[in-house]
């Protein structure tokens, strides 16, 4: 393998190196070459970002508080507990070994049993925490994955409908400069709807469409427009449906509209 190729494989494994970074689980060395990665790569710089944040919020979830009289308690005990006694072999076949006066534990002994113990009560604490962390950055990893394949599924419907053969177009302006645009096709039995210049509706009111099916307005998605373009795949078939609207309602949304439509397109009957 040539020195471009393997340096390319190199660049390609940090991109799987953000949950141990996020969990501080590098090398000095892969540490100082992911933060050169990640001065550059925003897409690791996000993931980072997330990943530590899902990871704290999964360790206080699971923190415990120990009760106040814990410590007092384990250095009581220390003190009674009595060390195994050293085994010695006895001065003839028969005889019994003299007996083994066992002193009490002097103040340093003390200290180094509290210490011990002291010890193993924080490597099972980080040990607890490794796991907590190890879950949080596969749950995080795991709504990555389901939300970057539920994009994908996404741009891959409204790509269907805008590239069918009988697709078809039709426009109106909504106010203060926007505008909005419905394709539709009858081949598909869907529509998609693009909307640009949509002010952020105030109080937590949303945008919705509608569906004008047989007199009535059959409810057809929410938009979270904020001025930017969008597209939307409306929800539900075209069926018999005449025409496509869109009103301000309160959020959440509507069964049926609470406003006047702030625009309406028909579509051709032919």
């Amino acid at each position: 393998m040539s020195a471009a190729a393997k340096g390319a494989d190199r660049d390609a494994e940090l991109h799987t190196l953000t949950g141990a970074y996020a969990l501080n689980a590098l090398g000095d060395r892969e540490r100082t070459r992911f933060e050169r990665h990640l001065a550059v790569c925003p897409a690791c710089a996000q993931e980072v970002r997330e990943l530590g944040a899902t990871a704290v919020r999964l360790g206080l979830a699971a923190t415990e508080i120990p009760p106040s009289a814990l410590k007092s308690q384990v250095m009581a005990r220390i003190s009674t507990v009595r060390q195994e006694p050293p085994k010695v072999a006895a001065a003839g076949a028969g005889r019994i070994p003299p007996p083994v006066h066992r002193a009490r534990p002097s103040g340093r002994r003390r200290l180094a049993g509290f210490v011990l113990a002291a010890c193993i009560a924080g490597l099972a604490a980080l040990g607890g925490m490794a796991v907590v962390q190890q879950r949080a950055a596969d749950e995080a990893r795991a709504e990555a994955r389901e939300a970057a394949e539920l994009a994908q599924r996404r741009t891959e419907a409204l790509a269907d409908v805008l590239t069918a053969a009988d697709v078809r177009t039709r426009s109106t302006a909504l106010g203060e400069g926007a505008a909005g645009t419905v394709a539709f096709s009858r081949e598909r039995d869907r529509a998609v709807f693009l909307a640009s210049g949509l002010p952020r509706p105030d109080g937590g009111r949303v945008y919705q469409l509608w569906f004008a099916d047989g007199g009535s307005m059959r409810p057809a998605g929410l938009l979270a427009s904020a001025g930017s373009a969008e597209a939307l795949l409306m929800e539900g078939a075209i069926g018999g449906a005449t025409g496509v609207g869109i009103t301000v309602e309160p959020p959440g949304g509507s069964r049926a509209p609470t406003s006047e439509p702030l625009g309406l397109l028909s579509f051709p009957s032919g």
